[in-house]
């Protein structure tokens, strides 16, 4: 069976840094938790970024430095959140491919999100598309509900293919108000992924972060995980670094035959162009 492309996602933008403050937020904090999330088997980091206040930001310049500074001392695919926080407006989330990525996310739909609503309507997934097409950025769809399938092949049927010419999805399972992070509800959207997929990933929130990286394995899919999306490594033990979660994710994929992905592998199974300066 194939190698397993991990993904770390190790901020997000729902945790404080008051509440979590193994959480990494600053600059040397981000650079710390990639060389260490490489070295324990990742291949792909996707990043939120935070200001000096440690509240996510959008911040153009930000953006850019953390991609450069992480380049520069891993081989990581850098992928950025095109959708930031729920609070951002839409225009500004397109900005973020000003900093030159490898990937970006391209969330499929509206969905609810907790308390909140994360707007995703086709008019700016249509326009992030495109956009990523032109400045030849990789975009990984992100699939919140089984009706996010459906608006993939939409994009596909309106766009063509993108940039690189493969498809990665990843179903973000376990979200309050979305899809549930159970193998029936994950085997179902893969089910219905269209023919031009060519890589599928999973991720599981909070208690569903085991059994879905479990149900991915075993059906031939990819992982993500990280501290955006689970902040417990086992009941009552909270996790202290990312490349905890990526060091189990590594040695469950190892079990399943399945080892990790290297970024070389990574980046010719998505389709990546080299930004890297050597």
């Amino acid at each position: 069976m194939a190698a397993t492309l991990i993904t770390v996602a190790p901020t997000g933008a729902e945790l404080s840094k008051a509440d979590v403050p193994q959480l990494p937020t600053t600059l040397e904090e981000l650079v710390e938790t990639a060389i260490r999330c490489e070295q324990a088997g990742a291949a792909m980091i996707h990043l939120h970024i935070r200001g000096a206040d440690h509240a996510p930001t959008l911040d153009g310049g930000l953006l850019r430095e953390s991609v450069d500074a992480i380049r520069a001392e891993t081989d990581l695919i850098v992928q950025l959140s095109t959708g930031g926080s729920v609070h951002d407006p839409l225009e500004q989330r397109l900005t973020v491919l000003d900093a030159e990525p490898d990937s970006c996310s391209l969330t499929c739909g509206t969905t609810n999100f907790g308390d909140d609503v994360f707007l995703n309507p086709h008019g700016f997934m249509s326009d992030l598309y495109v956009q990523a097409q032109e400045r030849e950025v990789v975009p990984e769809f992100e699939l919140f509900e089984l009706g996010h399938v459906a608006a993939l092949s939409r994009l596909i049927d309106a766009h063509g293919l993108p940039f690189g010419g493969k498809v990665h999805v990843d179903f973000v399972t376990g979200v309050p108000g979305a899809m549930p992070g159970t193998t029936a509800a994950l085997m179902a959207g893969v089910a219905m992924l269209p023919q031009e997929v060519t890589s599928w990933a999973a991720t599981g929130i909070g208690r569903s972060h085991l059994p879905i990286m479990a149900a991915a394995l075993s059906a031939g899919g990819h992982v993500r995980v990280g501290m955006e999306d689970n902040i417990m490594y086992a009941r009552g033990q909270q996790v202290q670094h990312n490349d905890e979660l990526v060091s189990r994710a590594a040695e469950l994929a190892t079990l399943m035959q399945r080892p990790p992905m290297s970024t070389a592998d990574a980046r010719e199974l998505l389709g990546v162009k080299d930004r890297r300066v050597r």
